[in-house]
């Protein structure tokens, strides 16, 4: 039990004081509540000596007072305790997000974002039960049961023996419920993740899904996997069904011997009528400790089960780290990237690792140096490796160690937060959030005055279309940019580029989705811009890449071609056949 306890002991630790007082509160509240049948007791056997109505006040008065008392501090125990729970939710739920913004981009290759989501919410939900509640309940019945025994044993051994004769069942019967319980609500929770990922899935690809008509098919999968998800729950509500009434039972066989022994030991004046109501008071307010027993086990094997699933998210480590930055580390960026005998190969996925097989090669020995302040593009038949290429500039992937360089050092020397912060990305998949198209273009300076905004979108060519929005840059760009057209998110993304005004530009086929006359604008535009600055950018258009100072022709992730517009098209190897059939097809739009 202890081990499965030991990630969430750091969150307690810094709560140490409160839980400290808590647990004072609960062995005050439960100390106080067993004196009521103390109080009781004495009632009984004083009044039998004769009743007064000074005998009545003082006794109604110290039972009100035990009662009073007792609510006072099961008010500070479940405030104390409970406010815990919430704090070291609140923690945990922070320190989640925060290990989760620091993986790499592989580890969201491997995993479904609904399975993410599902563990950020109902999971936690879960382990805050288990701090809160699972912890406070346990450490009541454990107060109380130990107060209570100490003064059953006091008043009858033999009696007390009988009391608890069925706890060894019990015990058994735990044990066996909590193997069960913890195995049932793994698989419900990994069902639950299912059917997050799934639900998370069809509405991000919900015009996909309409325009092939497929929402009768995919309402049918998801009732399938709503109908397994219930029949795994109601598995386990049998399972807590059988737990309390069995519970329920062995307290009752308890309660039955007393009463029956018990009332034996009062006929023959071995126990007196007080001792023997203390007895029975004792046993009655056992009743709902043990019974909530079986409730905190639940909750335990729940809390635990989803700790674990948590845990696995903390286990992973990001791939790329700042452990090869020196000690004095680079504190600019000029803007020269070279690559130095670069090979690379994604890492192996989970699933292939036991295939003992090397993942295949996507770059193979790329040596080419881009001067700071200069251009290059990167054209290629599909595959070829040009957007694995670029992403290792900003370290979305590791290459091998002194294979990517900038200024001349390795790039690994570069503190993360310097090198992304010099480097204007925008990948081949634009991402805009649910937000105005103003805090897109300033996502990565969100400091950044109106005016800046403005230049970057005019920069961009996008920002006479914005104006014509009746909100214009106050608009709300819908979920991942719903309401604008592709070329329209392309350009607002490379605004976002462009705002912070970075030393390097990579653009990975960021203007696919506009046409020539825009395509043009935004070139002359980045050409002023980019003066003194690195710009390295994909396309599969000449147009787009007949300017650069240099044009790297990649093909089965080989540079086979290297040179400028004029030098690559009088080789007449892949690239003059690509300008020529480009040719050829604006010769024919012209007709």
């Amino acid at each position: 039990m202890i081990a499965r306890l030991r990630p969430l002991f750091p969150y307690m630790k810094k709560y140490r004081g409160t839980l400290l007082f808590g647990a004072v509160c609960v062995l005050l509240n439960n100390g106080v509540w067993i004196l009521f049948a103390q109080v009781l007791s004495r009632a009984i056997n004083d009044l039998n000596l004769g009743v007064s109505r000074h005998k009545l006040v003082t006794y109604s008065f110290l039972l009100l007072a035990v009662a009073g008392t007792k609510g006072i501090f099961q008010f500070l125990t479940r405030w104390l305790m409970i406010g815990v729970s919430r704090e070291i939710e609140f923690d945990l739920r922070n320190d989640l997000f925060r290990h989760l913004e620091g993986l790499s981009y592989s580890y969201y290759q491997r995993t479904r974002t609904g399975d993410v989501m599902a563990k950020a919410t109902n999971d936690l939900n879960a382990v805050r039960m288990l701090i809160g509640p699972a912890i406070m309940y346990s450490a009541n019945t454990f107060a109380f049961m130990s107060g209570a025994l100490f003064f059953m044993l006091h008043i009858s051994p033999k009696l007390t023996l009988y009391a608890f004769a069925p706890l060894p069942i019990a015990s058994i019967v735990i044990q066996y419920f909590s193997k069960q319980i913890h195995e049932r609500f793994e698989r419900i929770q990994a069902m639950f993740s299912d059917i997050t990922a799934r639900v998370q899935e069809n509405l991000s690809g919900v015009r996909v899904i309409r325009a092939f008509v497929q929402e009768d098919p995919e309402i049918a999968r998801f009732e399938a996997a709503n109908d397994e998800y219930i029949h795994r729950s109601l598995r386990l509500v049998r399972l807590m069904g059988m737990l309390w009434p069995t519970l329920e039972l062995m307290l009752g066989l308890s309660i039955i011997l007393v009463l029956w022994l018990g009332g034996r030991e009062v006929l023959t004046h071995r126990i007196n009528l007080g001792d023997f109501v203390a007895f029975n008071i004792y046993m009655v307010q056992l009743t709902w400790p043990i019974i909530a027993l079986g409730w905190v086990i639940n909750i335990f094997q729940r809390g635990t089960a989803s700790m674990a699933r948590i845990q696995q998210i903390f286990d992973e480590k990001s791939e790329i780290t700042d452990a090869d930055v020196p000690f004095h580390p680079p504190t600019e960026v000029t803007g020269t990237i070279e690559f130095r005998d670069l090979t690379f190969a994604y890492p192996p996925r989970a699933e292939d690792a036991d295939k003992h097989t090397d993942p295949p090669l996507v770059l193979k020995n790329v040596n080419l140096t881009v001067p700071a302040g200069t251009s290059l593009a990167i054209v290629g038949p599909t595959g070829s490796g040009k957007s694995t290429l670029v992403n290792l500039i900003p370290r979305i992937y590791d290459a091998a160690p002194n294979s990517v360089l900038i200024d001349g050092r390795p790039i690994r020397e570069f503190p993360l937060e310097l090198l992304r912060k010099n480097v204007g990305f925008v990948p081949q998949e634009t991402f805009l959030f649910s937000d105005t198209i103003r805090e897109n273009i300033a996502f990565g300076a969100p400091d950044a005055p109106d005016t800046e905004i403005r230049a970057a979108a005019e920069a961009a060519s996008i920002a006479a279309e914005i104006e014509e929005f009746p909100e214009s840059f106050n608009t709300v760009v819908g979920e991942r940019g719903i309401t604008l057209s592709g070329g329209q998110k392309q350009r607002t993304a490379i605004a976002r580029a462009l705002i912070r005004n970075p030393k390097i530009l990579v653009l990975d086929d960021a203007l696919a989705s506009v046409d020539t006359q825009t395509e043009d604008r935004i070139l002359n535009h980045l050409r002023r811009l980019m003066q003194g600055r690195t710009t390295v950018f994909i396309s599969h258009r000449v147009s787009t890449v007949r300017n650069a100072d240099q044009i790297a022709v990649l093909e089965n992730g080989q540079i086979v071609e290297l040179g400028t517009h004029d030098e690559l098209v009088a080789k007449n190897g892949y690239y003059t056949e690509l300008y020529n059939k480009q040719l050829l097809e604006e010769e024919l739009e012209t007709v």
